[in-house]
């Protein structure tokens, strides 16, 4: 964040002063809207959501160093007052943007996003100082609030952005236009408000193509048809990445290294080196030349990106985060969010880490999955039989039933039990589990699962 004072941050975005003793007061810190997370000299973003309203949590902010609170209503506190916090926090970024000139590399896709992001924020940081979105804070206010972190000494700024519908993307790229515009992949994920088919969610993922100046770059998956469609809708410049042989950026020598690590050899415009991951599960192999096609973009050669994809560590919680028992029990914990792609993936990833030892799988509902919802919970059962995992634990009613009764129907020799909540699912698989199992836990974010994989782990 570059310094401000709040009378200037209120003519940037509309706000009236309250409490304020001193309106030359110095922002000089990065935003947040987590109480708990401002740092002194900051501002505290008070959003009003359906559980929690942050205009109560005001004091402690100001309490914690925030200069000042952005919200919709006077506080009691030293405030910058606006109709619309979500709008004043985006035009908030962008009068930042239009002040520092770093590289804004966006990107997006429908699984992936957050691990192809962490993997590039650690290539191009030791290249020159980097801003990268935290977390998943993709959406309306994540976006503007990783924006904010950045100060005239930023060279390249990563955002992950978010799409859970048509128009999200042209709205995020238009609070931070982006030179660089990166598309994973195009899957299931959010298609139920997006449309009725993998059509509709290129549509919306496109729109960050669209966004792309004539002199910037469209980083498209060669791999994904509905991808590489989207090259005939922006005025960038083109570089595919992917295994296929049209693909400028690209992996050849695709295989899983000791403990199911991802390794390749990379091949670039500049040339090629060996790169072994430390992610499990050849998926990661299109998220790592996804950041390298970016890194090529910007003029980085091929030993330069290779170093720096070695050198990578998750960075992410709840993404194939694995931890290591003292009873040598491995719990796998991807309960972060779910989406068939990723639950293939990880289920995938999973065995090959295993090899011969036991394995166990702690499943959840995929939401956002529309009409074929039910269809798609019972495949994924069919392929944890297909896995020959050894025991299989879904959770809740509806669709997890499916994938149970798919699974148990498949005959594959998987003990299939069912839990009615996450509580259930940790007394299930507490009991169940032997040393030298391997455990996998995924499910949609709002089931919870994550409470489940932290207590599998500490136990």
């Amino acid at each position: 964040m570059i310094p401000m004072r709040l009378d200037r941050i209120a003519r940037v975005v509309g706000a009236s002063l309250h409490d304020v003793r001193d309106p030359q007061a110095l922002v000089t810190a990065a935003s947040a809207v987590d109480s708990r997370e401002v740092v002194p000299g900051g501002l505290f973003v008070a959003t009003v959501g359906a559980r929690v309203d942050g205009h109560e949590y005001a004091a402690g902010a100001i309490a914690g160093g925030a200069v000042a609170v952005l919200a919709s209503r006077p506080v009691g506190m030293p405030a910058l007052v606006v109709e619309d916090v979500q709008l004043a926090i985006g035009l908030l970024a962008r009068h930042l943007l239009e002040h520092i000139s770093p590289t804004v590399i966006g990107l997006t896709g429908s699984v992936g996003k957050t691990t192809t992001k962490d993997l590039l924020a650690q290539v191009l940081e030791r290249h020159a100082e980097t801003v990268a979105t935290d977390r998943s804070f993709n959406n309306e206010l994540g976006l503007p609030l990783t924006v904010l972190r950045a100060d005239a000494t930023t060279r390249y700024l990563v955002l992950e952005m978010g799409a859970g519908r048509k128009g999200d993307l042209t709205y995020l790229a238009g609070l931070a236009p982006p030179q660089v515009g990166l598309v994973l992949n195009v899957g299931t994920a959010h298609v139920e408000r997006m449309g009725v088919g993998p059509a509709d969610v290129a549509a919306a993922k496109g729109e960050l193509v669209e966004a792309l100046p004539v002199d910037g770059f469209a980083l498209l998956n060669a791999d994904d048809p509905y991808v590489v469609g989207m090259a005939g809708r922006t005025r960038a410049r083109i570089l595919l990445y992917g295994e296929s042989a049209e693909a400028q950026v690209r992996a050849e020598d695709v295989r899983l290294a000791d403990r199911a690590r991802a390794a390749f050899e990379l091949v670039t415009p500049s040339g090629r080196a060996p790169v072994e991951l430390d992610l499990i599960g050849e998926h990661q192999v299109s998220n790592a030349l996804a950041a390298a096609a970016v890194a090529t973009a910007l003029g980085l050669g091929v030993t330069e990106i290779a170093d720096g994809l070695n050198a990578a560590r998750r960075r992410s919680a709840g993404r194939l985060e694995i931890v290591e028992r003292p009873d040598g029990i491995t719990v796998v914990n991807d309960a972060y969010n779910a989406s068939p792609e990723s639950m293939r993936a990880g289920l995938r990833a999973v065995k090959a880490l295993a090899g011969s030892r036991r394995t166990v799988a702690v499943l959840g509902a995929m939401g956002q999955q529309a009409d074929a919802s039910r269809a798609r919970h019972a495949d994924l059962g069919r392929l944890v039989a297909h896995l020959r995992f050894d025991v299989l634990i879904t959770v809740g009613a509806g669709d997890p039933l499916a994938m149970a009764e798919a699974a148990e129907s498949s005959n594959q020799g998987v003990a299939v039990h069912t839990a009615e909540d996450v509580a259930g699912a940790l007394r299930l698989a507490t009991a169940l589990l032997e040393p030298g199992d391997v455990v996998f836990v995924k499910a949609s974010s709002e089931i919870g699962l994550g409470a489940c994989a932290r207590a599998l782990a500490d136990a």
